[in-house]
């Protein structure tokens, strides 16, 4: 992660990675994305990164969130190349990153 955004981040339990542990294929894995903050100005979640160290494409996807018009969640479906952990990385308002992460086990590799 400190050669991805040269900070490093810190273990959060206000960022949720919601995957199932066992999906039977890497084409379309379901995640969801849940971060606990009032969206205000004064706290807020710039963006959040998801990433698949063992993907070709480590850098899966990255939401980025407004003050006071977003809301701090999103739902969508990623490739996953072989089983691994899925780590996902928030930048809050400070420049304070937060990461969580969650092992999915899949059986078919969805990147070729």
């Amino acid at each position: 992660m400190k050669q991805l955004t040269g900070k490093t981040p810190i273990a959060s339990d206000r960022l949720h990675l919601i995957m199932p542990q066992v999906f039977p294929n890497g084409y379309t894995v379901p995640l969801t994305l849940a971060i606990d903050s009032p969206m205000t100005e004064a706290d807020h979640v710039r963006h959040v990164s998801v990433l698949a160290p063992r993907n070709p494409l480590i850098e899966v996807a990255t939401f980025h969130f407004v003050p006071q018009r977003s809301e701090s969640r999103v739902s969508t479906r990623i490739r996953l190349a072989e089983p691994q952990y899925v780590l996902a990385v928030a930048e809050m308002n400070d420049g304070t990153l937060l990461m969580t992460e969650t092992w999915v086990e899949v059986a078919t590799n969805g990147c070729k």
